[in-house]
């Protein structure tokens, strides 16, 4: 396992995810980043706008993903 914050995935808390792979770990966040919408919890949604700012286009978000998938991959297992 290895394991991520919400903060480092773009996010706006500390909440630890853990998983197998960058792509479970993509599904673990994109879940809590739905449910802190939900709440229209205000430091996650600044978050959200901060995100959708920095990959304007599909170039930019393929870069992004990338940069996260390596810096998983980095990680070491818990």
């Amino acid at each position: 396992m290895k394991k991520m914050t919400c903060r480092q995935l773009g996010g706006a808390c500390d909440l630890e995810f853990q998983a197998e792979t960058f792509d479970e770990m993509e599904t673990l966040s994109k879940n809590h980043g739905m449910e802190m919408f939900k709440k229209g919890d205000k430091a996650h949604l600044d978050a959200m706008h901060k995100m959708k700012a920095l990959i304007q286009t599909p170039e930019e978000m393929k870069q992004w993903f990338e940069s996260k998938r390596k810096e998983f991959d980095q990680l070491p297992h818990h």
